[in-house]
């Protein structure tokens, strides 16, 4: 079965623009087009797509996701190659995923503060304690 690009934008969320970008951008060089020149994509065209789009989402470069594309498109000889990438990237979205749990942790706690009974008397203790700290630091 094939899908026309409006297809393919519903089915994957991406707008019809995007697709045409990527294709642009030569990350779609498996697509093919009909006798009127209109892109055609397969089951697996969405497949990759579906890829790209994860890889996207996780801010991978156009230019690296481009050069995934191509390893792929080159068959099994590179999987080394695609390893190797796929692990830097894995490596990049583990670190932001630690950085994210440490931003969740501080909105966490303030909002224990905020929520709590005590959060009127907390908040004006902190802002008391500020304006000490910063008295004292003008001597």
């Amino acid at each position: 079965m094939t899908y026309t690009i409006k297809e393919v934008a519903q089915k994957t969320g991406l707008s019809i623009y995007t697709l045409r970008f990527y294709d642009k951008q030569g990350l779609l060089p498996f697509v093919m087009r009909n006798e009127a020149g209109y892109r055609t994509f397969t089951e697996s065209d969405l497949s990759i797509i579906h890829t790209i789009c994860c890889l996207k989402n996780t801010d991978m470069k156009i230019s690296d996701i481009r050069q995934y594309v191509d390893y792929v498109m080159a068959g099994s000889a590179t999987i080394g190659k695609r390893i190797k990438l796929l692990s830097a990237q894995r490596a990049k979205v583990l670190a932001k995923q630690q950085q994210l749990t440490e931003n969740l942790k501080e909105i966490d706690y303030k909002l224990n503060i905020y929520q709590s009974p005590e959060a009127v008397e907390t908040i004006n203790q902190a802002r008391q304690y500020v304006k000490e700290e910063k008295q004292a630091s003008k001597m």
